[in-house]
């Protein structure tokens, strides 16, 4: 788990949604602003349509936070929300899907061109 300063609120997350220009992947489509902070803040959305538990949502939720925790620099920073797709389906228990679900992450991450 990343710091809570590095996380995004629900108001904070509905602004970057607004506003943002979204960069697409298979699963997951990443919305992205610049911040006035000198590091990145994050979100990921996860419906309860994606996932079939709350033990399911918060797996995917703390395996994305820690990818991204290495992603936190200190110059001009982005605020990004993950969003999962509907037709996407998790499962904690699929190895394939936790691994796509990482490729698509890091796919994005480097799309936006953060640096680590």
């Amino acid at each position: 788990m990343i710091k809570k300063i590095y996380r995004l609120s629900e108001n904070e997350v509905k602004k970057v949604l607004k506003y943002s220009k979204p960069f697409f992947s298979y699963w997951i489509v990443a919305n992205a602003t610049q911040n006035n902070r000198p590091y990145h803040r994050f979100a990921i959305i996860l419906s309860s349509k994606t996932v079939n538990h709350n033990v399911t949502r918060n797996f995917f939720r703390r395996k994305m936070y820690d990818m991204v925790a290495s992603y936190i620099s200190h110059n001009q920073g982005k605020d990004i929300v993950f969003v999962v797709k509907k037709q996407t389906k998790l499962d904690k228990k699929d190895f394939g899907s936790i691994t796509t679900f990482e490729k698509d992450i890091s796919f994005l991450l480097k799309k936006l061109a953060i640096n680590v």
